[in-house]
């Protein structure tokens, strides 16, 4: 994901938790999918393979036994014969401009940044000549999610060989405004920017919804599918919950604040239980520009605090400098400073980027379905939107994170209590209607002794109606300034919240906290925090000679929801593991005792696939690439409270000392926790689906080379990664964003 900008904010103390023994996950998981000897046998001792992507297996066969599928749920599944999870042999570090995946393992690219979508658009040249991007796929693929097709192409739950991908298209690869890879020469790097270059760079972000098949043992794309399409920053979309048509959405293009144009910036994602794409707008506020009078042109009115808050400040300038594209309003937009007469914003987009900042609700199966922005789900810098354990008779719970520094962990649960009948609804997108748009909006505070509270955020909340900062009008400027409101009650900042999954064998809640430099022992300034129970480490970690600071490697934490299941406003929770270098010092770093089979830096994407409920964990890394390229790791996590409370004592400048209690998962073992995957040079590993067999797995691997320098454009041998036409994949040698699809050797499910 992209890195946000720093936030100005008042610092909040948090706290953390306590935990008690249970059942370790591989008995839990064992239990709930009635194998014996499931997690017997032992494991593949071959080499891993480096696979440059393009249909390269890795060297050796497995000894894995064969792998039954578990078949749907009716009765009860009868036990499988000595299969055992994470049998593969893990995969070393690697500097390599390719794809690494263990011994047995086939990685193939099947969907790369410029693939057409249609047979009328031309195959893609990759040397910046190519046009019609509305029609191919975009750049910096993310999140992503499978959704099964029949053999008659019906939505389906079980198919495995046919099945539509939606793919998020977070952002492109640039350098001085220009996103240069897909320009000839590079880009124009100075304002103005010509307006076909803008058009080329809108189209590149947004939503893929692209149909995959398999024949015989090889997926492909299908060229034009009837499920194909795209969703960029230009297409018109509906606004749901409070916010529809209140006052804050109101715009030139949406004068009754009922639309907006397209998403932006789309980072991951989720999936419903009625079987739609939910995708997350995340870093968005910098692709606007503000004048550096638009506090004086607005009167100083509230809005100038909101747009404060979301990271605009008068003068702020563009990401891109989209806005200086020509006059048409698809480039003036992108300007929110104040320049019409009106009083509600109807003559200008002076409230443009309050339609920005939702999760977005997409229909895979029916084009002709507009997408819906869920504002009940509140207003940030959303990553992913995971489901909770869902239950006929009770309301769903969605958690989400917002990824910046010192922001905020969120749960929105439904009014509505789930109906099982609503699995398979003739409108999809109204099914999301009756669950999304009405429910409440918690953020979470962790307290030091391992409990926490969910926070209701209400208009009638006390400290919300006495916020001095900002005075809000109602349930919408709740969800609409989220953050705002986050503040208002005091919620606990935690270290960049990223990807948030939820694990199906005992509804545990896990968040990636990626990282955050601003965390320090002798914490100055409003944006600088010092270490906490929840977010416990300020370290210093050398990247070569130089010195990184905060909590560079990051951790993952987890929730344990109290009474009430998805409607639970009390919590416990636990650190399940600290990203760390194997050699970093063990009491104060590298507290989860990583081998070098298992150390990791920056974890960011994050989901529990439900064939074999392992939890993947993918890495968008600065801090350890001197070592290693960014990777994917394979665990079998236990529960919350199965480790022990630890104590971090801190010298600080003053002479003082600081001491931190916090709640450290039990360590993982070669059983438990194991390297993957390990990706090309520059690139992020981001985006995990499956199909519903588990035999074939999608990865995104996002901005390969992205740290080439402009000045290189014209000199392939100066890129700093080629992948992956290096792997035979496509034409030319420009590096390329792409889906890859990971399939066992011996037909078997992906991890085992």
């Amino acid at each position: 994901m992209n890195k946000p900008n720093d936030l100005t904010l008042t610092p909040t103390m948090a706290d953390d938790t306590d935990s008690k023994d249970a059942n370790h996950f591989n008995t839990v998981l064992g239990a709930r999918l009635s194998r014996r000897n499931m997690l017997r046998g032992g494991f593949a001792t071959a080499a891993s393979a480096v696979l440059g992507g393009m249909g390269l297996a890795g060297c050796g066969g497995s000894d894995d036994d064969p792998v039954a599928v578990v078949p749907p749920v009716t009765t009860p599944t009868p036990p499988v014969s000595a299969e055992k999870l994470l049998a593969f042999a893990a995969v070393p570090k690697s500097l390599a401009d390719a794809v690494s995946v263990p011994a047995g393992y086939t990685a193939t690219v099947i969907y790369g940044l410029g693939d057409p979508l249609r047979a009328a658009t031309p195959a893609y040249k990759n040397d910046g000549t190519d046009t019609d991007f509305d029609n191919r796929a975009g750049d910096h693929h993310d999140g992503m999610e499978f959704f099964a097709l029949s053999g008659t192409g019906t939505p389906s739950t079980t198919a495995s060989d046919r099945g539509v991908l939606a793919v998020n298209h977070e952002a492109t690869t640039d350098e001085k405004l220009s996103s240069h890879f897909i320009h000839v020469n590079g880009g124009t790097t100075s304002l103005p920017r010509p307006g076909t270059e803008v058009d080329k760079e809108m189209a590149l972000h947004g939503i893929s919804v692209v149909e995959v098949k398999k024949t015989g043992t090889s997926w492909a794309t299908v060229i034009d599918s009837t499920f194909n399409r795209r969703i960029t920053p230009l297409t018109a979309v509906e606004i749901g919950g409070p916010a529809r048509g209140n006052p804050l959405l109101v715009t030139k293009f949406s004068p009754d604040g009922t639309r907006t144009r397209g998403t932006l910036n789309n980072c991951g994602n989720g999936r419903t239980p009625w079987g739609t794409y939910l995708s997350g707008e995340e870093n968005w506020s910098g692709y606007f520009v503000r004048s550096a009078t638009d506090d004086a042109a607005r009167g100083n009115d509230k809005s100038v605090a909101s747009l404060r808050r979301y990271g605009r400040n008068q003068g702020a300038t563009s990401r891109h400098g989209w806005e200086t594209g020509g006059t048409d309003d698809k480039y003036q937009r992108w300007d929110i400073s104040k320049k019409g007469t009106s009083t509600n914003g109807s003559d200008d987009y002076r409230n443009e980027m309050n339609g920005q900042g939702y999760i977005i609700e997409v229909d895979p199966y029916d084009k002709t379905k507009p997408a819906k922005k869920r504002s009940a789900l509140g207003r940030f810098a959303h990553e992913s939107a995971a489901f909770g354990v869902v239950t006929a008779g009770q309301p769903l719970a969605v958690y989400m994170g917002d990824d910046s520094r010192n922001e905020y962990i969120y749960k929105f649960v439904s009014a509505t209590a789930w109906s099982a009948a609503d699995a398979t609804p003739a409108d999809r997108i109204a099914t999301g209607d009756k669950y999304l748009d009405s429910g409440k909006l918690y953020v979470a505070k962790l307290n030091s002794d391992g409990t926490g509270q969910w926070i209701e955020l209400s208009p009638s909340h006390p400290q919300i109606q006495a916020y001095a900062a900002y005075k809000f009008a109602d349930l919408a400027d709740v969800m609409v300034n989220a953050r705002l409101a986050a503040d208002a009650v005091g919620a606990t900042k935690m270290d960049r919240p990223e990807w948030c999954s939820v694990n199906p064998a005992n509804g545990e809640i896990y968040y990636t906290l990626t990282n955050n430099s601003n965390r320090n022992v002798n914490a100055t300034g409003s944006s600088q925090l010092p270490p906490d129970s929840a977010n416990p480490r300020a370290y210093t970690d050398m990247k070569g000679s130089s010195a990184q600071n905060g909590n560079p490697n990051g951790h993952i934490i987890r929730f344990k929801e109290g009474t009430g299941a998805a409607a639970a406003t009390s919590f416990t929770w636990d650190v399940y593991l600290f990203g760390a270098e194997s050699g970093a010092d063990a009491t104060k770093i590298n507290l989860s005792s990583l081998t070098a089979d298992q150390d990791f830096s920056s974890p960011d994407g994050l989901a529990f696939l439900k064939s074999t409920g392992i939890c993947w964990i993918q890495t968008d890394d600065g801090a350890y690439t001197d070592v290693t390229n960014c990777m994917m790791l394979a665990a079998l996590p236990g529960q919350v409270g199965d480790g022990a409370k630890t104590t971090l004592t801190y010298d600080k400048a003053d002479g003082s000392k600081l001491a931190v209690d916090t709640f450290v998962g039990k360590k993982a073992s070669a059983d438990t926790l194991k390297r993957f995957l390990v990706g090309p040079v520059g690139s992020e590993i981001t985006g995990i689906t499956e199909t519903p067999d588990g035999k074939a797995l999608f990865v995104n691997i996002q901005h390969p080379g992205e740290n080439t320098s402009l000045a290189n454009i014209a000199d392939p041998s100066k890129y700093t990664s080629q992948w992956p036409s290096n792997a035979g994949y496509g034409a030319g040698k420009r590096p390329r964003s792409a889906t890859i699809v990971i399939t066992k050797n011996d037909g078997g499910r992906i991890g085992t």
